[in-house]
């Protein structure tokens, strides 16, 4: 079973498990049944690509109770539908304002990462950006769970 098959079907598992119905995702999503069908077989020639696709993606993984961005970056490593590369969009920011360009795209054109047939890299280290995420998340989530300090009042005399 490949990397995307893997995917998919793990994504598929948890739905069911859940107990979660298409139409349920259909309904808060606004993404055809057909659609999410062919997602689960694992046929995207019909899927969009880009951000439209993160957004399904994220979509599916809120209903069905999946962390959505772990989700997201899982299928941006996975699958070319979700691709991130933004480096034609940053060159036309910095022409338009006239700055040199210091952005370094990560994305390797060489490298065979996002095919179907390619093998799974070992013990990649995650981005920065990744590791950011994760720690925002980590942060709101403790300043979330943290119960509400006292407040204190202080008189002053007149």
């Amino acid at each position: 079973m490949t990397p995307q098959e893997s995917f998919i079907t793990r994504l598929r598992r948890h739905r069911e498990r859940n107990q979660v119905s298409l139409d349920e995702i259909v309904s808060q999503t606004r993404i055809k049944r057909e659609q999410l069908e062919a997602f689960e077989r694992g046929e995207l020639d019909g899927w969009p690509r880009g951000i439209y696709a993160r957004a399904w993606v994220r979509g599916y993984a809120t209903v069905i109770g999946l962390d959505p961005i772990d989700t997201v970056d899982e299928f941006c490593r996975l699958f070319p539908q979700g691709d991130r590369r933004t480096d034609n969009t940053i060159r036309d920011y910095a022409a338009i304002i006239s700055h040199p360009l210091i952005y370094n795209d990560e994305y390797d054109p060489e490298h065979e990462r996002r095919r179907a047939n390619a093998q799974p890299a070992e013990a990649e280290v995650p981005s920065v950006g990744y590791q950011m995420r994760r720690l925002v998340r980590t942060l709101l989530s403790l300043r979330i769970a943290r119960s509400p300090r006292e407040v204190r009042t202080v008189q002053h005399p007149n």
